[in-house]
């Protein structure tokens, strides 16, 4: 299966509502690497890199994110995968 890497940008109601944690839960389940992080203007941004059809459903998954967060909009942009291993919440 080919590997896929993007960078997101989820806007919206997703911080103080446990997206971050929710995020990382999903990578793990779906068996995707990268990293996510809180912006400063109130967005989320992520790095998301495994197999396509995986890295597919977790940009589906965010489209909805954590029970409480209030998703507007997720940006995608496709990246060079660079061989990302394990998922980390950045501060």
């Amino acid at each position: 299966m080919k590997s896929r890497r993007v960078h997101v940008i989820v806007h919206g109601l997703v911080q103080g509502v446990f997206f971050r944690d929710y995020t990382r839960r999903q990578a793990w389940i779906l068996e995707v690497n990268g990293w996510v992080r809180n912006r400063r203007d109130g967005t989320v941004e992520a790095v998301i890199e495994g197999e396509e059809d995986r890295v597919a459903a977790m940009i589906d998954w965010l489209h909805t994110g954590s029970p409480h967060s209030v998703v507007e909009s997720v940006d995608v942009r496709d990246e060079e995968p660079l061989g990302e291993k394990g998922f980390d919440i950045r501060y």
